[in-house]
């Protein structure tokens, strides 16, 4: 539904397979969720070409979180189980515990979401 513009989101990347955009209850900002836009719900249902490019989309969304938003290392999950749709989690990390799900998540205002949403693209 986000893909097909149903449900609005803050885009940061596509391309003819890939989707890349905010998540809107974020461990930190520049948090990106990657998904196919192929309806697919288990991450490893997905071809092994298909799996490939989707890494590669993401390693490029990752770089650029990286540079708009300075890190150590920008982390990556896969956990698939709140959302019935395939989808990496990109998140901006200064220790390990940046990755913890059950951390606080931050509450930022559209304005927010829209300027780190234009910080990411502007490094694409």
């Amino acid at each position: 539904m986000i893909v097909a513009g149903e449900i609005p989101c803050y885009k940061v990347a596509e391309d003819e397979r890939f989707f890349a955009f905010l998540d809107i209850n974020p461990l930190a900002k520049g948090h990106t969720l990657v998904i196919p836009k192929q309806e697919v719900d288990y991450i490893f249902d997905l071809s092994d070409d298909d799996l490939g490019a989707m890494q590669v989309f993401a390693k490029k969304v990752a770089l650029a979180i990286g540079k708009a938003f300075p890190c150590i290392k920008v982390g990556q999950a896969v956990l698939g189980l709140e959302v019935p749709h395939a989808h990496i989690h990109l998140v901006p990390m200064q220790s390990e515990k940046d990755m913890l799900f059950t951390n606080p998540k931050l509450k930022l205002s559209p304005d927010e979401f829209s300027q780190i949403a234009a910080a990411i693209r502007e490094q694409l």
